[in-house]
This record gives structure tokens, C-alpha cells and sequence, in this order.
């Protein structure tokens, strides 16, 4: 490679053997999970950051209930409907 002794080769094929054995996948419910965060966080700026009524329907409808009803479900009772990618994008710089 070139490289001067006080460099040493790190990066080795081994190391990159969480993109198989379903990485993959698990990076998608990374993603997901951000789709439901930005698009969370838009409903407080679309009301205001620190309007205690979208605090009081986020706290009611996901923090309290956890996982004791279809999550969907209980994003919908806090958005009043289904997560859009649109502010996801805008974040992202993609809209």
C-alpha cells in the first residue's frame, strides 16, 4: 500500500461483517425510527415547542402507554394519523 510504518493497516474485510447477518435490517428500523421522530418533533413545531397540549398528547398517547397497544395505533392517537416521510426529507435536505 505505500503506507508509512506509523500507519498501520486498519480496516481488514472482517471488519465490515455487520453488513451481513441482517444488519441490514436493523439499519431500516434505524431509519424508521427517525421517519417517527422528525415527524413527532414536526407536530410540536407546527403548534409550538412548548405548547403543553401537544406535550400532554405525546405524553398520553406514547410515553404512557408504552408498549401496551399496537404502536402504530398509538402514533395515530398522538399525530392524529400516519407518520410522513415529508419531514424526514427536509431534514435531510432532500425537499
Amino acid at each position: 500500500l505505500g503506507l508509512i510504518p506509523e500507519i498501520a493497516l486498519r480496516y481488514r474485510a472482517t471488519y465490515f461483517s455487520h453488513i451481513i447477518g441482517g444488519y441490514a435490517a436493523g439499519y431500516y428500523s434505524y431509519l424508521w425510527a427517525e421517519v417517527l421522530d422528525t415527524d413527532a418533533f414536526e407536530a410540536f413545531k407546527e403548534h409550538g415547542v412548548f405548547d403543553k397540549n401537544t406535550a400532554d398528547s405525546f405524553r398520553k398517547n406514547i410515553l404512557e402507554k408504552g408498549g401496551t397497544e399496537d404502536p402504530m395505533t398509538l402514533y395515530r392517537g398522538f399525530r392524529g394519523a400516519d407518520p410522513s416521510l415529508e419531514p424526514l426529507l427536509k431534514n435531510r435536505g432532500l425537499k
